[in-house]
């Protein structure tokens, strides 16, 4: 195991940053080295909060010349333990929380220039007051970063219209791990001059260099969007829907996501101020999002209509669409609220996979059978993002098991999962990227050649191994 740095050396990192923009042993490190689930607690000596990119380049050009090992942070709210340090204490924490100026905003030329540091939702904002969108939307949008979202291509609700976060991105600016900054802060739509680097950092996850500026797109801000809630039997009939949506809505069609009922009885029945939009419980329900740059009664209309087609196709039992901006968004709060209501089910084993959009169906169906084999009583608990094929797969402890002998499982179950996924041509890691929790998991499926070309690449990029060491390979 890597011993710490020496004294002298750690004194000489907090230099770069200045003493008040350190934090060491001697303080509280919880948030930085423990992963947000504490499925993962490292521990580091230092954690260091760099102002600007020129003090983020001192710090990896010292850390190449010592070989000491570095772990790029943002906000923290990612899935795989992909931004915490290990347990060895010799890894140092680089937090770009300071950095959290937006630069530059081109409305008329639908861009955005931000620092990493940049609160996700506060881009969300500044496009709005500008008449804009950026259409980068996910549950932790309130406290992860930018920067963290590019490292991890993060996806959201919004990919189904937008894609995820590497079509949402023009440029980058990046420290390399030899600490030699690359402007590549480009608003160009076509630069076909080589290789197109700034796709090498997107989904890296820091182990190449650390994103510390980026170039968004925004988009005209719709001028209506009316949101849906419909109760359906089967998954099968969720992506019949789906099909008539983007058959009559098109590109007008910004979300659609699903969900089981057990999620969804798990919000009305522990939170006792959430409503059901509709007057019974149903098997399956579809949240869908129909956006216009014309207007929101046009919204709404286009909404019914497609409603109306599904219910007299039989394709759907039930839908109730939103009347006002306030109910729009009380349709998400039941979708963002999920999640965190399967604790109220008991323990949970997650899964974060994709597999072709008409597959998914078909894993569901057989996905629950093999979890059942494994562990009797097992429940079921897939939910997601129907355009982009990505499921949730989680597992909720049986009701009578206690947690410990659940959990015990995971690996059994998660085994099982990812093989069925692999079975389908499928990913084992859809948007939460492979960090250190899927490291294995990703040598074990991962195409040979692919995984030589990613350590060649690693190898040239990073030839001393600093970049977030142990995360994807």
């Amino acid at each position: 195991m890597a011993r710490p740095p020496e004294p002298q050396i750690l004194a000489r990192f907090a230099d770069i940053v200045g003493e008040a923009n350190t934090l060491t042993a001697g303080d509280d490190l919880t948030r930085y080295t423990h992963e947000n689930r504490n499925i993962v607690v490292g521990k580091t000596p230092l954690v260091l909060k760099p102002a600007n990119t020129q003090e983020v380049a001192g710090i990896l050009k010292l850390a190449n010349e010592t070989k000491t090992a570095i772990v790029p942070q943002g906000g923290h709210t990612g899935h795989v333990a992909g931004a915490v340090p290990d347990e060895s204490g010799s890894q140092i924490v680089l937090s770009l929380e300071r950095m959290n100026t937006i630069r530059e905003v081109d409305a008329a030329g639908n861009t955005m220039t931000v620092e990493a540091g940049v609160i996700l939702q506060k881009i969300q904002e500044m496009a709005d007051a500008h008449d804009r969108l950026f259409p980068l939307s996910l549950a932790a949008e309130g406290s992860c970063q930018i920067g963290g979202n590019i490292s991890t291509n993060a996806g959201g609700t919004g990919v189904l219209a937008y894609g995820n976060t590497r079509a949402l991105v023009l440029g980058l600016e990046v420290v390399t791990a030899r600490g030699e900054i690359w402007n590549g802060l480009k608003k160009l739509k076509k630069d076909n001059t080589g290789y197109d680097l700034k796709d090498l950092f997107i989904g890296a996850e820091g182990t190449l260099g650390v994103v510390t500026a980026a170039v968004v797109k925004l988009y005209a801000k719709p001028k209506g969007r009316a949101a849906a809630w419909a109760g359906l039997n089967t998954p099968q009939q969720a992506l019949d829907l789906l099909n008539m949506a983007l058959e009559r809505a098109g590109g007008s069609l910004t979300a659609f996501e699903f969900m089981p009922r057990i999620g969804v009885d798990a919000v009305f029945d522990h939170y006792p101020q959430v409503r059901n939009p509709l007057d019974l419980r149903h098997d399956w329900q579809v949240l869908l999002e129909v956006s216009s740059n014309r207007s929101q009664q046009e919204a709404e209309g286009e909404l019914e209509a497609l409603l109306a087609a599904a219910l007299e196709a039989g394709t759907i039992n039930d839908a109730a669409v939103s009347a006002s901006e306030s109910q729009r968004l009380s349709f998400w709060a039941i979708r963002e609220i999920m999640p965190e209501s399967q604790k109220h089910i008991g323990a949970s084993i997650k899964h974060d996979i994709s597999v072709a959009v008409h597959r998914i169906p078909e894993f569901i169906e057989r996905a629950a059978p093999i979890v059942e084999a494994i562990l009797p009583g097992a429940r079921s608990f897939p939910f997601g993002h129907m355009g982009d094929g990505n499921i949730h797969y989680n597992v909720s402890q049986p009701a009578q098991m206690e947690a410990k002998r659940f959990l015990g499982e995971r690996e059994r179950i998660q085994d099982a999962v990812h093989a069925l996924v692999l079975e389908m041509d499928g990913s084992i890691s859809a948007e939460h990227g492979i960090g250190r929790l899927k490291r294995e998991l990703l040598a074990k499926t991962k195409d040979p050649a692919a995984l030589a070309m990613m350590r060649a690449i690693k190898q040239a990029l990073d030839p001393n191994g600093i970049m977030n060491p142990g995360k994807v390979l």
